[in-house]
């Protein structure tokens, strides 16, 4: 069974049981505590949790899902991948144990003719948590599962939460029995590879608090949760391995071809030297499966908006890719191999995802642009490995230190598997326990840094109690100016009853025009002024956020009087802000649409600033944009402003907004209802924010210029309406002062500013080569200064000021060639900078390399005493920094180091 057919059965038999189909979330989520979704639940916790009313009392989704905590285990069992599709079905408030168990049991079990998987009921294990008698009740009266098939299991193992506080509660696992070929007997207890877990049952019946300890069970239960839901998980690839009667995850339809096409790439045969058991896997095989495993992750993140990068989830994708070529290589293969792979994952995933064959073409374009990219640091790699093994020969070790591996890896992106094997190869050994210890020290303070940034879904009690009274409704799309009563005001320390004058609070309204930030869109400003019965107030509101779903939260200041909650206020929003910000956000559309226009579909958000007068804007493409398509791109915009397009908005449902070919923010979470926002014909998105009535009154839009913010991602900057013109006017009086002071018309100033520009250029290489002359005509004087010291003839000398560093290497190169060459000599010349600190440069000859000298440690023995830093080779070092005034202590120190010698 196919694994597109498994998806279809799934959700045909919930959506036959009363189960609403969701569609899955994008892997980049906005959630504070994640990179991606992990969990078939993510997009559901404000329901669990109570931020939000779930708007169906049953759910069910294929959630697209990445994890990469266990990434060193991929290919090494059976059951870890870095991309999984996890089927999951959700009660809120409705059904509990006894119908999750049923459902999971029937459609298991249930013959495939009538929709079912077809599985044998008598293989079936199921685990419990330890003292959930009910249970196991269930599995045993209700189900028939005998008590010898029913494991109960302790809270490491069957007690779910999401790491952090909030909802939790025990779980029961399904595990099949694959055979006695796959490991030994006596149930999941014993062998998780012969009993392999293919659905978790979450009883989401608790609230936890937060971490106590390092142990995952290391917190307290606070409590029940105000009503019972269920959340359960059916691992896609894990049932796919059963129902298609492979070994492993990786041999499934959807992985499985890209195995095939690596291994013929490489020149290997998969699987005659392993067995069934994942601990039988030969080497090759296991690189392998690394391969198809992370060329089907990278297609998904990419497809879904993720490009590689130095940071964040960008890092993810570059980590995974990278992974995969190193693993092509360990095997023997060195050509480009993603232009091979990733057309085959297309196919294989297309089935289930027909986005990735849509968009395949920006997809390919990032893959292969990183594996050119990695070839290159590779190449550097071997590079400076090569420099790396000669230094550890030259002074006499047979090792790479563990500092030498890591710094190769953390800074080169070098891979240790790669270091090791080059290391060998050259007869030296890498002290690789070293390593190990800096990569984990470097883990254990990333994980420190992760643990730091965890938001506890506890801290948002206070905001949940300011919500009992309802949502807040927001009117600020049809005005700015509103009576409305206040529900609740936030102060530092819970919630108050008053606020008074100079008091910082958040106040919560029942409804409210004031615009919360979002969507790339700041905050509206404004005023609330109270006019009850003997007493006034006035508050000055600096920001709005929206905390939870509903709940918009009005950051004040009390001016004057005092605030009470149940107080009615007249809210009036900065309109003069509130219309600039507006130009700018829908001078933003416009930008995304001539771009994508320009530059195709791939050219996707990325992220997006709208503030008064100006905007900027992310977006993805693997290159520069050249500055005639961004004039071109700023021309038609302006015209479209001079067309006077109508801009309209409607709400409708997602798959409408698709049908309508809406443009929608990669990563971005919508509703079932989503709002659109229309240009004329020119562009049409999905959008919460605030748009002006028509384009003409945006008025004029400057687009300033584009940088790379990030590997993949471009930043265009744009000014808008009356600050597009006063710039405008601000460089047309530039123009008009250069134009008098060259005497030449505007359309001529380039020309004629090159042309001084050149006259300069070729004035300053004149110049520096008066200045080298000079120079270089004095290492004569300092040849005939050397001093002998110890045997050694050693010129040690402060050179003219401002020396720079090559004129400098210059000038101690002729000096050392003006000495004896039968005898040792030292070189040491020093340039005290014109911006500070000093310039130095020492050489030796061959004789004084033969005699033990080396120019590194003259460096050494003199970069010190200036507190500056150098070094070298044996023949040649430099450096710079450091206090001028030291020099004659760091020429005595070189001398007595000599003389000690």
């Amino acid at each position: 069974m196919q694994s597109a057919e498994i998806r279809q059965r799934f959700l045909g038999y919930f959506e036959r049981t009363g189960h609403m189909v969701v569609p899955s979330a994008p892997l980049p989520f906005d959630d504070p505590n994640l990179l991606f979704v992990n969990a078939g639940m993510v997009q559901f916790v404000p329901y669990f949790v109570g931020q939000q009313q779930a708007p169906w009392k049953r759910a069910t989704s294929i959630q697209k899902c990445v994890r990469t905590q266990d990434i060193e285990e991929v290919g090494k069992t059976t059951r870890h991948g870095t991309f999984f599709q996890m089927n999951g079905n959700f009660s809120f408030g409705d059904y509990f144990k006894d119908v999750a168990i049923q459902f999971a049991w029937d459609l298991s079990t249930g013959p495939i003719a009538d929709g079912g998987f077809g599985l044998d009921g008598d293989r079936i294990w199921a685990t419990v948590y330890v003292d959930d008698d009910e249970a196991i009740d269930i599995w045993h009266k209700q189900i028939g599962l005998p008590l010898d098939r029913i494991v109960r299991k302790g809270m490491d193992d069957n007690f779910w939460s999401m790491g952090i506080a909030g909802p939790c509660g025990p779980c029961s696992e399904l595990y099949y029995d694959r055979g006695p070929e796959y490991g030994v007997e006596g149930g999941p207890a014993v062998d998780e590879d012969r009993y392999m877990e293919f659905w978790n049952l979450v009883f989401m019946q608790n609230v936890r608090g937060p971490q106590t300890g390092p142990g995952k069970s290391d917190y307290e239960i606070l409590g029940e949760l105000p009503s019972k839901n269920i959340d359960t998980g059916m691992g896609m690839e894990r049932v796919a391995t059963l129902l298609q009667g492979v070994d492993n995850l990786y041999e499934i339809d959807q992985t499985r071809p890209i195995l095939t096409r690596a291994a013929e790439l490489a020149g290997k045969v998969y699987g005659v030297h392993s067995g069934h058991a994942a601990s039988e896997s030969h080497p090759d095989d296991v690189r392998l499966r690394v391969i198809a495993d992370h060329v089907r992750t990278a297609l998904m993140l990419i497809g879904d908006g993720v490009t590689p990068g130095n940071d964040g989830r960008g890092y993810v994708v570059r980590r995974i890719l990278r992974r995969a070529i190193r693993s092509m290589r360990l095997l023997g293969y060195e050509d480009p191999a993603f232009p091979e792979l990733f057309p085959v994952a297309r196919d294989c995933m297309a089935p289930s995802y027909p986005e990735v064959a849509t968009g395949f073409d920006r997809i390919a374009q990032y893959a292969y642009a990183e594996e050119e990219a990695f070839r290159q640091t590779l190449r550097a790699g071997t590079t400076i490995l090569d420099l790396a093994v000669d230094e550890a020969k030259k002074s006499g070790g047979q090792q790479l230190s563990g500092a030498s591996a890591f710094q190769l890896h953390d800074t080169y992106g070098f891979p240790i598997d790669l270091t090791l094997e080059m290391a060998s190869e050259q007869g030296i050994e890498v002290d690789e326990p070293g390593f190990r210890r800096l990569m984990a020290e470097q883990r254990a303070r990333a994980k420190a840094d992760a643990a730091a940034k965890k938001t506890s879904h506890l801290d948002l009690s206070l905001y949940r109690s300011a919500l009992e009274t309802g949502p807040v409704q927001f009117t600020g799309y049809t005005e700015t100016v509103r009576e409305a009563t206040i529900t609740a005001l936030v102060g530092p320390d819970g919630l108050l009853a008053a606020a008074h004058e100079g008091d910082e609070v958040e106040v919560i309204l029942d409804a409210t025009p004031f615009y919360a930030e979002g969507g790339g869109q700041q905050a509206d400003w404004g005023r609330m002024s109270v006019n009850a019965p003997g007493r006034e107030a006035e508050l000055t509101v600096v920001d709005v956020q929206q905390p939870l779903p509903g709940l918009i939260a009005h950051r004040a200041t009390v001016l004057a009087g005092e605030v009470r909650t149940g107080d009615v206020v007249l809210a009036r929003v900065d309109i003069e802000r509130r219309a600039s910000v507006s130009r700018s956000h829908s001078a933003t559309h416009l930008l995304h649409s001539g771009l994508r226009r320009a530059l195709g579909d791939s050219a996707a958000q990325a992220g997006s600033l709208n503030a008064p007068g100006r905007l900027r804007f992310d977006f993805t493409t693997p290159s520069a944009v050249p500055h005639s398509v961004l004039g071109d791109v700023e021309d038609e915009i302006n015209e479209v402003l001079l067309r006077d397009l109508e801009v309209r908005w409607f709400v409708t449902d997602q798959e409408e907004a698709r049908r309508l070919g809406a443009i929608a923010m990669f990563g971005e979470k919508y509703g079932e209802q989503v709002r659109i926002v229309e240009i004329g014909d020119y562009s049409r998105e999905l959008c919460g924010g605030t748009h002006v009535p028509r384009s003409s009154v945006i008025g004029m839009v400057k687009l300033l210029g584009e940088a790379s913010i990030g590997s993949g991602v471009r930043r265009v900057e744009a000014l808008v309406g009356l600050d597009a013109f006063k710039y405008l006017a601000r460089e047309h009086t530039i123009v008009q002062s250069l134009a008098g002071e060259f005497k030449a018309p505007p359309e001529e100033l380039p020309e004629r500013i090159g042309g001084v520009l050149d006259r300069l250029k070729s004035a300053e290489r004149e110049l520096g080569k008066l200045r080298v002359g000079q120079v270089l005509a004095s290492a004569g004087t300092l040849a005939a200064s050397a001093q002998n010291v110890n045997g050694v003839q050693l010129v040690a000398a402060e050179a003219p000021a401002g020396v720079g560093g090559n004129d400098l290497r210059s000038l101690v190169l002729d000096v050392r060639g003006r000495l004896r060459p039968s005898d040792p000599a030292v070189v040491l010349l020093a340039s005290p900078a014109d911006g500070g600190g000093v310039a130095f440069v020492a050489a030796v000859n061959e004789a004084g390399q033969a005699a033990g000298l080396a120019a590194g440690e003259v460096v050494r023995a003199f970069a010190p005493v200036l507190g500056a830093r150098g070094g070298g080779k044996a023949d040649l070092a430099q450096g710079a920094g450091g206090d001028a005034a030291k020099l004659t202590d760091a020429f005595a120190a070189v001398r007595a180091n000599l003389t000690a010698s």
